[in-house]
């Protein structure tokens, strides 16, 4: 077991002030700095991960676009998506860049599971599917054996603007929700708790502790 994690739940934010307080939490980090997941949910928005091409934004429209420093291609964040963004010292957990993205997914397959849905992962595309469809996304940022950016999980939210792209840089990928799969109503505060465990327990910390204080103190 590993050591103790801060989560930092933040509810909607804006998604560059959080990108920016990511970095700095990063760059600023002792060796015994403490481990933080924050969950959270952005308005909507485009991210470009750094390799990003331009062919890949279709119809943007009035979303805004933001060139990141991930892993990956385009994807949309918009409200009722779970966002998790992982600020792990990867390097101390003694975990490989392909371990850790095994880790992400494996707490996104248990999450689904307790809502009766079968989920996979696939060797050849981060992330996490339902069948030929895609729940959930993964980009992360390794710097200096310390990662950041993380997962974004669909539960009940708007699909269409999605369609306004190729989403993780594949033309036509399909998208869906969990909203879409399970008959009784979800509750994001409840998947947001059940995301929460499934990480806590996949990335082996022996104990968690819930952090106060917004992006801007940090």
């Amino acid at each position: 077991m590993m050591s103790a994690l801060g989560v930092r739940e933040l509810g909607v934010q804006d998604y560059e002030p959080t990108w920016r307080a990511m970095q700095r939490f990063t760059d600023t980090r002792e060796p015994s700095t403490a481990d933080q997941i924050w969950l959270l949910e952005h308005p909507s928005v485009f991210t470009q991960g750094q390799a990003g091409k331009a062919e890949h934004l279709l119809v943007p429209g009035a979303i805004p676009v933001v060139k990141v420093d991930r892993g990956g291609q385009v994807t949309y964040h918009g409200p009722g998506q779970l966002v998790a963004y992982l600020l792990l010292d990867v390097r101390r957990l003694g975990f490989g860049v392909r371990e850790l993205v095994n880790r992400i997914e494996a707490s996104l397959i248990g999450l689904l599971a307790e809502y009766g849905v079968d989920a996979q992962a696939r060797a050849d595309a981060p992330g996490v599917y339902v069948g030929e469809a895609k729940i959930a996304s993964l980009g992360l940022r390794i710097r200096n054996g310390r990662s950041f950016h993380g997962l974004a999980l669909n539960v009940d939210m708007d699909l269409q603007p999605f369609q306004r792209i190729n989403p993780c840089g594949y033309a036509g990928l399909a998208m869906t929700q969990l909203a879409d799969l399970v008959a009784a109503p979800i509750e994001f505060a409840e998947v947001r708790a059940r995301m929460r465990a499934q990480l806590v327990r996949h990335l082996d910390y022996a104990e968690q502790t819930t952090l106060t204080g917004g992006i801007e103190s940090l």
